[in-house]
């Protein structure tokens, strides 16, 4: 369907107007009412649509590559397999919408409102979500790689098997959020809220987790190899078979942490508070890097001055 006129839309009513396939290249449909309208496969490339009113308008399959929907309102949207490449989507509300297998590479989602939004195998590579609103977001199976996601809101988000290696998500919250399985690796951490997160078997090799929240995380059989948790908060926090191989655990907190057969060969524990840790055996302890003025129960304390004095000693 071809729109007469199509670059002066501005403002027009198409509440449930049926404009499914229509070639709306580069149109202006600033401020325009398309609430319920029929979008399906419609061609939106590098049209500007802020401020537009798009609640429950179906977009499935929609072309929206670099198109301009700022602030504009796409709640309960199906956005399903839609491309919005490059699109502007910043201070957006999406809240609830369908956006299951859309590609959003690289589009601006500064701020938007993303609460709800079914995100389920979407690719959102190189994406910038700083301050976007995620709680209770399904995300499982996206790629978030590269992705900008510092101080954004994913308390509850659903993030099972997500791609996120390489994602910025410093100062992020993400309490109670599901992580399992999912790829962290190299991912911008630093004073992340995940206080009671599940990341069991998340893949976290090499993370910057400086200063991290994860109280009362499971992190059971995560991999967290090099990872450097300097700081972090690890009271209470399940890591029952974790790999911290080579971790940076300098100053960390365990109080309370369980770490029955964990891997923690070659970690860095100077300064580390390991008082009240449970599951914890001299034969893990042994093979660390150093316990340089760590506080440790005396049952293990003991013992391990006397078997590995130099455990104690100023690291190099």
């Amino acid at each position: 369907m071809d729109i007469p006129e199509r670059k002066n839309l501005g403002g027009a009513n198409l509440q449930g107007a049926n404009l499914q396939g229509a070639d709306l290249i580069e149109a202006n449909l600033e401020g325009a009412n398309l609430q319920g309208a029929n979008l399906q496969e419609a061609n939106l490339r590098g049209a500007n649509l802020q401020e537009a009113s798009l609640r429950g308008a179906d977009l499935f399959y929609a072309d929206l590559t670099e198109a301009n929907l700022q602030g504009a309102n796409l709640q309960e949207a199906n956005i399903e397999k839609a491309t919005l490449q490059l699109a502007k989507l910043h201070l957006a509300n999406i809240k609830e919408a369908n956006l299951q297998g859309a590609n959003l590479q690289g589009a601006d989602l500064y701020g938007a409102n993303l609460q709800g939004a079914n995100l389920q195998g979407a690719n959102l590579y190189g994406a910038d979500l700083q301050e976007a609103k995620l709680e209770g977001a399904k995300l499982e199976g996206a790629k978030l790689g590269g992705a900008k996601l510092e101080r954004a809101y994913l308390i509850e988000a659903n993030l099972e098997g997500a791609n996120l290696e390489g994602a910025k998500l410093g100062g992020a919250k993400l309490e109670r959020a599901k992580l399992e399985r999912a790829y962290l690796i190299e991912a911008n951490l630093r004073g992340a809220k995940l206080e009671g997160a599940k990341l069991g078997g998340a893949k976290l090799e090499r993370a910057y987790l400086v200063e991290a929240n994860l109280e009362g995380a499971y992190l059971i059989e995560a991999n967290l190899e090099g990872a450097d948790l300097q700081g972090a908060n690890l009271k209470l926090t399940y890591l029952i078979e974790a790999n911290l191989e080579g971790a940076n655990l300098q100053g960390a907190k365990f109080e309370g942490a369980k770490l029955k057969e964990a891997n923690l060969e070659r970690a860095n524990l100077e300064g580390a508070n390991l008082e009240g840790a449970h599951g914890l055996s001299l034969d893990q302890l042994s093979k660390v890097k150093t316990l340089y003025e760590a506080k440790i129960d005396e049952k293990l304390l003991i013992p391990l001055k006397e078997k590995y004095p130099a455990l104690f000693e100023i690291p190099n």
